[in-house]
């Protein structure tokens, strides 16, 4: 049984994490956002933050590329090209002007953000679509970097554009898999020792795989005005969640 031993998790913990991975890819297609924030907060409660994000980024991009491919057909190819070069700006960047915000300040800006476009979809569509999906790759994966789940921060807007709820699932799956290709570039996460991780990587993205099949069959039984309320609650909760910290890490609270 030691084969699927890794650094700081056990047996039961190899499989507490698999089994995290496959119930976060099915909300993730179910509630259209949310699965990554939530599995990065069970994963560090057991793992180093040396490893947590490069770790997190790898799994990510591989329920992103299976949602992707079961989901090909609603994907909104145009938005694709436009993020795509977003993300590479974004992964050039860097982190020099980012480090220098305090991290409450940045939350507060972010939840208030989300909750804004979530709310007031039109804010969601302003100017050219492909002049828009630009700066969201940018920024996405501009702080990916450092917080890694940044899902929370596209789906508002693939919301705001997607006709059908397939479409902002399948959609931003296949977006934020180019953000966290981009990330792994911007850290070189090949150079980083993550080797001795890999059977639990391996394991988790095949459940996450299948947690992304099952919550596309789930996805097919729900209306469309329900994903729509239940897209627009969590992300609210997520985004006040992320305001509540905000506020309590800056001592306001």
């Amino acid at each position: 049984m030691d084969f699927f031993v890794t650094p700081d998790v056990g047996l039961l913990m190899f499989a507490a994490l698999t089994f995290a991975s496959f119930a976060t890819a099915f909300i993730g297609v179910f509630t259209g956002t949310a699965g990554g924030v939530i599995l990065l907060a069970i994963m560090a409660t057991v793992m180093p933050p040396a490893a947590l994000i490069p770790i997190h980024t790898v799994i990510q991009l591989g329920s992103g590329v299976t949602r992707t491919m079961i989901m090909w057909r609603h994907v909104m190819r145009a938005t694709v090209l436009p993020f795509m070069a977003g993300t590479a700006i974004g992964a050039a960047a860097g982190a020099k002007v980012f480090v220098s915000l305090p991290s409450s300040t940045l939350q507060i800006i972010l939840a208030t953000f989300i909750l804004l476009v979530t709310w007031l979809p039109k804010l969601g569509r302003i100017g050219a679509e492909r002049g828009r999906f630009v700066a969201l790759g940018f920024a996405a994966t501009f702080l990916g970097v450092f917080v890694s789940a940044t899902g929370t921060i596209v789906a508002p807007f693939v919301a705001s554009v997607a006709p059908d709820r397939r479409n902002h699932a399948a959609t931003l799956g296949a977006l934020m898999s180019f953000v966290h290709i981009a990330k792994m570039v911007a850290f070189g996460v090949i150079g980083i020792s993550i080797g001795s991780y890999a059977w639990l990587i391996v394991a988790m993205i095949i459940t996450g795989a299948i947690g992304n099949s099952l919550g596309e069959v789930a996805l097919n039984h729900v209306t469309e005005q329900r994903f729509r309320w239940i897209l627009q609650v969590v992300l609210s909760l997520l985004a006040l969640s992320l305001l509540f910290n905000a506020l309590r890490d800056a001592s306001w609270v």
